[in-house]
């Protein structure tokens, strides 16, 4: 049986992009080094791995519905126990980590492995192993590194691959953490010198003047010396002891008379700009920066969008694995795919919203009915 029986448009006639260069190497791809950037950020400041889990947890489950009715019941057995990498199952944990990779380094690339003629798992390729190049301005080309060169994936059609919001001309998406690594380091030196400034504070230094009487004959430095094995022996002990010393000696700590800087004000000005960047309220972040902590409807609307703009570049996705098992099980491609409403507000206001609505309804059923009298 063929693996793609249905006839579809030819796809290489298509008209030549009269706009596109043909140095299809002038843009280069993001590299490891900017991966790894992006690694140490999630790694380091706990609010932007924080933010992506929030995104990854609020991009919610998603049904779909074939045309064919007959395979309706085993496409929706497939995408809930196809083995996902090597301990996962379901497309949604396909998906998950999917959408991760693409908020992480703005590209994503996975892939349907067959078995036996079918799809028998789905895989999540890592960035570090491949290479992404222009194949002609409507294509990507997909390279896996090996020892000694690289080869071309041989099955394209196979590949998934997808870019969030790309810049004009190239294939290769952009990272909602690019901005961020300055913003980060500015609140890591912060947060280091903190941690210096209490360590300080919790081992403090002294400082230990001692002025000599004036009499005996005991040198300056040997009566320095003295009282210096005294004030270590005294530090050093277990036990509450005294220092006794002869002449008029002033202890004082180092550093006491300096004030530790307010840093509330530039670190909530650092987290803003990373809250803004990243699009998730900050209560849900563990962030009191107001008198309520529930969400506004306009900050529920603004999430709610976002959600729905990463769910458009993830719709395809999920069409393509869909129309591929369908067409390898014999069936017409063509699905629909519903993703679940995104509630961002308690249910007592949504049935109160209901209620309203019905009862406006209601209302004007009543004045058109009297008008018409």
């Amino acid at each position: 049986m063929a693996l793609f029986h249905w006839r579809r448009r030819d796809r290489s006639q298509a008209v030549t992009v009269q706009t596109a260069s043909r140095s299809w190497g002038a843009g280069l791809p993001q590299g490891a080094g900017e991966r790894e950037l992006y690694r140490a950020l999630r790694q380091n400041v706990p609010i932007i791995d924080a933010s992506l889990y929030k995104l990854r947890r609020l991009l919610g489950d998603f049904h779909v519905t074939c045309r064919d009715s007959r395979a309706q019941e085993g496409l929706e057995e497939f995408l809930d126990t196809v083995q996902v990498n090597g301990a996962g199952a379901g497309a949604g944990e396909f998906l998950g980590i999917y959408f991760e990779e693409l908020l992480t380094y703005g590209t994503a690339v996975g892939e349907m492995v067959l078995r036996g003629g079918k799809i028998g798992a789905l895989y999540n390729a890592g960035l570090d192993q491949l290479d992404l190049e222009e194949d002609g301005p409507l294509g990507v080309k997909v390279w896996v590194r090996e020892q000694g060169g690289r080869r071309e994936c041989p099955f394209p059609k196979l590949l998934l691959v997808s870019a969030l919001n790309p810049e004009a001309g190239k294939p290769w998406g952009t990272s909602v953490l690019r901005g961020l690594p300055f913003v980060s380091g500015v609140l890591l030196q912060i947060y280091e010198t903190l941690g210096v400034n209490w360590q300080r504070l919790g081992n403090v230094k002294f400082a230990v003047t001692c002025k000599p009487d004036g009499f005996g004959g005991t040198p300056a430095g040997e009566r320095a010396q003295q009282v210096a094995r005294e004030w270590k022996k005294a530090m050093d002990s277990r036990e509450p002891c005294d220092f006794i010393a002869v002449g008029d000696v002033s202890i004082r700590a180092i550093g006491a008379d300096n004030q530790i800087l307010d840093s509330q004000v530039p670190v909530r000005q650092m987290l803003e700009q990373i809250v803004a960047k990243l699009g998730v309220p900050p209560f849900l972040l563990g962030l009191s920066w107001s008198s309520t902590e529930r969400m506004s409807s306009q900050q529920a609307d603004m999430l709610t969008s976002e959600l729905d703009a990463y769910r458009r570049v993830l719709t395809p996705v999920v069409r393509k694995i869909c129309d591929t098992w369908l067409a390898l099980e014999g069936y017409e491609p063509g699905c629909q795919v519903e993703w679940e409403e995104i509630t961002m507000q308690d249910e007592v206001d949504h049935a109160n919203a209901r209620y309203l609505t019905a009862r406006a309804r209601k209302l004007e059923q009543e004045l058109e009915a009297e008008k018409g009298e």
